[in-house]
């Protein structure tokens, strides 16, 4: 497993829909970046120059969105995980 560093999460994303609502199947190259996703790990969270740490306002399990271009991709045991800041993260689904 990864463990993220700093102010960062590691996400697992939500695969987008492989048909349109009418049907239609959409090939890979027609298919959004999925822009909703898991968090799989936390990072220990943002250091300040006091020396203090701010913790990060996520936790494992939670769902959340994220900007459509955010994160590293990385793949490991052939599942694809993205590893972003914390502050690209938009927003938790509850």
């Amino acid at each position: 497993m990864i463990r993220p560093l700093g102010e960062r999460v590691v996400v697992k994303a939500t695969p987008t829909e492989e048909r349109t609502k009418s049907g239609i199947v959409l090939p890979d190259t027609a298919k959004e970046k999925p822009q909703e996703g898991e968090v799989i790990a936390v990072g220990s969270g943002r250091l300040l120059e006091t020396g203090q740490r701010v913790p990060i306002d996520l936790k494992v399990g939670d769902r959340i969105l994220f900007s459509k271009y955010a994160g590293n991709e990385v793949k490991i045991d052939d599942v694809e995980y993205l590893i972003m800041r914390e502050a690209d993260i938009l927003g938790v689904i509850e």
